[in-house]
């Protein structure tokens, strides 16, 4: 355990940020499965794709994902929805 003060804060804080980027990545990698088990299914998945990709978008523009890592996650996402 920290006997810093500043220390004490940061370790606060890393804490919170940690929550935050679980949910944001929970409810990611929900709406993907999602939409890859309608597509499995062969159902619609037009609304699906558009939520799962608007929180792809989000997890990005949050920091928790990387520009590049939500770039690869939706092309490969569209990919397994049209073929």
């Amino acid at each position: 355990m920290a006997n810093i003060k500043s220390q004490i804060k940061r370790n606060r804080q890393n804490e919170t940020k940690r929550q935050r980027n679980k949910a944001i990545m929970s409810e990611l990698r929900t709406s993907i499965k999602k939409v890859e088990q309608a597509a499995a299914a062969g159902k619609p998945t037009d609304e699906l794709y558009r939520a799962a990709q608007t929180k792809i978008d989000q997890a990005c523009a949050k920091g928790v994902l990387h520009p590049n890592a939500a770039s690869r996650r939706k092309s490969r996402l569209a990919s397994a929805i049209s073929g």
